[in-house]
Parts: structure tokens; sequence; C-alpha cells
């Protein structure tokens, strides 16, 4: 049987390609939006420790040297997509980063669609900000109305890309880590992403099976603003109707472990993809693919993005996690960003300031506060 509040899979349909898994033993656990400072009190106290025994409590910014602050905060996603080699960059869907210039927006969009199709780009486009996490201000842009919005509402003086739209329905987060003295990496955690959505009946409104869903009437908070202007709408009988379109769990996608599926020929690919993105150890890949067994068998797949030292090993946030694991993996993952940190300073790379991470962390955090909605 498919998981409870996940539409039915079938091919060309909501969560096409990803597995059927059995359905969970609760619809929303009472761990999954815990505050962060409860989640990564342990963390805090374990770095501390680490730090004070290695000398250094900056060493996770070292971790990554392609990215800024080894991705912790504040890295710029062109940036780190401009950074990859040759290999990597076959596999990230194509691009094109904005800056938003005081001015008309009409202006900047009639400026804009030229170069759009000078780069093959065409609707549906994906618009997200430059700098930014857990899916803030992420967009489906269709059509000229929706990009005029977009920028609209976009911060002057800052950066979003507008990427290709995958071709593929499922999605996943893949935590890969490689260490410095190593040519072989190893993927510590793989979640599926599930996109929340309700079946039509034909008889009631968008409202109403959103309230009487088990999990999404529990998150309406998160749904019913965002259609509010199809709430009174009827859903066909067996229509699937995508309650949310980011794959970050803070908006309301549906994360499953995936542990499970991780082969020998999926870290083989990842290896082979990542090989030529010189100084990334540590981080997770958002991606598109076509179906689990041909992932599994170490087939191709979209990148949509690459996050560094501030990923987390998503898997933890299923509801079926228990609180234990959620703190014994996030202090696993961050026992590793040390290590890795730790043998690239004995390689020469100095760690950022931690000036640096402040002043970072305030830039992202005041422009996340005026970016468009979320999808």
């Amino acid at each position: 049987m498919p998981l409870s509040n996940i539409c039915v899979i079938e091919q060309g349909r909501v969560n096409a390609g990803l597995p059927q898994l059995p359905i969970s033993k609760r619809d929303i656990s009472p761990f999954e939006f815990i505050p962060a400072w409860v989640a990564y009190a342990p963390v805090v106290l374990q770095s501390l420790i680490i730090g004070l025994a290695r000398f250094d409590w900056a060493l996770p910014l070292s971790a990554n040297p392609a990215i800024k602050l080894s991705g912790m905060v504040g890295e710029s996603k062109n940036d780190i997509f401009e950074a990859v080699g040759p290999i990597t960059k076959q596999y990230i869907l194509p691009f094109y980063t904005v800056k938003k210039t005081t001015g008309n927006s009409e202006d900047i969009l009639s400026k804009l669609l030229p170069t759009l199709e000078t780069q093959g780009l065409q609707y549906p486009l994906v618009a997200k900000p430059d700098l930014g996490c857990r899916g803030a201000g992420v967009k489906l842009i269709k059509n000229n109305k929706d990009l005029f919005n977009y920028i609209e509402s976009f911060p002057t003086d800052s950066r979003f890309l507008l990427q290709a739209k995958s071709i593929y329905q499922a999605e996943a987060g893949v935590f890969y880590v490689r260490q410095p003295d190593e040519e072989k990496g190893k993927i510590i955690s793989m979640t599926f992403k599930y996109a929340a959505c309700v079946v039509g009946n034909g008889v009631d409104t968008l409202e109403v099976l959103i309230q009487r869903d088990s999990r999404a009437g529990k998150l309406a908070h998160l749904y019913l603003p965002r259609h509010k202007e199809k709430l009174n709408w009827v859903v066909p009988e067996g229509e699937e109707f995508q309650l949310a379109f980011a794959g970050s769990h803070s908006r309301g996608s549906i994360f499953k472990n995936g542990n499970a599926f991780i082969t020998p020929q999926m870290e083989q690919k990842f290896d082979e993809v990542l090989k030529d993105f010189d100084g990334f150890h540590y981080g997770r890949l958002d991606i598109k693919f076509d179906d689990i067994s041909q992932l599994m068998s170490g087939g191709d797949f979209d990148i949509l993005e690459i996050n560094g030292a501030s990923s987390e090993a998503a898997h933890i946030w299923d509801s079926d996690a228990s609180l234990t694991e959620i703190f014994s993996t996030l202090m696993y993952q961050y026992r590793l960003l040390y290590q890795i940190g730790y043998k690239q300073k004995k390689r020469g790379i100095s760690p950022p300031s931690i000036k640096q991470l402040l002043s970072a962390w305030k830039e992202e955090k005041q422009l996340v506060q005026h970016y468009p909605s979320t999808d």
C-alpha cells in the first residue's frame, strides 16, 4: 500500500518514480517540527568539545574550500554551480542568474526575456533566490505574468536564479561525503521527497479535502494560504492536486527515509559525477530522477541544488524517526564535518573566521525576510 497522505504513484503523475513505502506509523511526528535549538543542542555541545580538543571551532568552515564558508551560511547557488567542473555541470539543470536592479519591473522583464531565449530557457521555470535555504522564495514560473510578479516582489540589488524544470517527478536529497585523502565517497543518507497532495472526489472543495486529510489537515496553515484562490474549487474525481511544489519539509513536502535504497552503483555514480568538483567533500545534492530502480542501478539524474556544510541528512524528518535518531544522526554528520575540516587544515587550508560567518548569517537572515512566498 502507498504511504498515507501521499498520492497514488502512477507514471506521469505526482510522485511518479518514487517507491511505494509502507504506511507510516503516524501522520506527523512530535519531533518533525521541533525548534532548531532543540534539535541542534547536542550538536553544539559536541562541537564545543571537538573544537576544544582541536583548538579550533571553525574547522567546519574549511571542509568545502570550493564553497564560501564551506556552505555553512550565505553561500551563493550561482557561485557553487560556476565552481563545478565540466562533468558535474552536465548534470545541473540549466539556469540563468538575474540581479534585480532598481527600475521598473516591466523594463527588467522586457530585457530579460530575449536573454532567456538565447540561453534556451523556456517555461516552466523554477525561480529561487541565490542566497537562502529551506525552500525560501522558491516559485514555479509558468508564464510572463508569473515572472513579472516574481521580479516585482523580489528585493532590489539581490540575485535570483531561473532554472529549467526537470522532466522527472521523483525527488530526493542525497547526502554525499568524501574524505580529502580518499578518492571514493560515501552516501550517508538518502531522503525521498514526496509532494503532499489530495485526490478529488468530484464533490468536496479543495479546502474540505485538505482539512479532512489526516496529515494535511494538521498542516493546513501551510497549505490553505498558498491556495486561497482555489479553496472553493471542487476537485474532479480522481484528480491529484499537489499542495506544495518546493521540496522542503518546512514548506510542506513529506520526507521519508530512503537509506535502504542506497546501492554501491549509486555511490559509484556520484563519485563519477562529483569527481571534478574540486573542493567539495561534504553536502547534500537535491536531485530529480526518473525511477528509483534506475537511480539504484547508477542511472542519470538532474541536480537541482548542491548544499554544503549546513546540509542535513534529511531522512531524520521522516515522521517515523525517533528523537534519538535525530540527535545521533546530526551528531554523526557533524563529527564527519569536523574530521574533514581538520584534514583540510593539515593540508594548509585555513578556516574563515567566525566573524565572517556571523556577517554572512546576518545578511542572509535579512534577505530571507523579503523573499516572495514559497510555492
